[in-house]
């Protein structure tokens, strides 16, 4: 399928897609014509790597454990191939040392709004 048909299947612009082509999340052949041609994978791979998005895993790491993704949506999962379960772990523990730095920052800036 053409880059504006998995476009349209997905809810995901083409230059998004192009960048998660460019982020090696994302294959295709190039027809003669120069068009990207993808495959059927390439519908539930694009769903995956939104879902892997919106819980804050960054490219690099998507790149690192896509392979091992199955399903889409809220029935996403792993496999869980050599690794994977280690890089989810650090992850875990990097947003919650992100929250942390949050509430801290959260309690200084309503300390300073309770003296007026």
């Amino acid at each position: 399928m053409l880059i504006g048909e998995l476009s349209r299947r997905t809810g995901v612009g083409t230059r998004l897609l192009r960048y998660y082509e460019a982020q090696g999340l994302l294959t295709s052949v190039r027809r003669g014509n120069g068009y990207r041609d993808y495959d059927e994978d390439a519908v539930p791979t694009v769903r995956q790597v939104r879902a892997l998005l919106a819980a804050g895993l960054s490219t690099e790491v998507i790149r690192t454990v896509l392979p091992c993704a199955r399903g889409e949506g809220p029935g996403l999962g792993f496999d869980w191939c050599a690794g994977i379960r280690d890089v989810l772990h650090g992850e875990l523990a990097a947003a919650d040392a992100r929250i942390d730095a949050l509430r801290r920052s959260r309690g200084t800036l309503a300390g300073y709004l309770e003296h007026p």
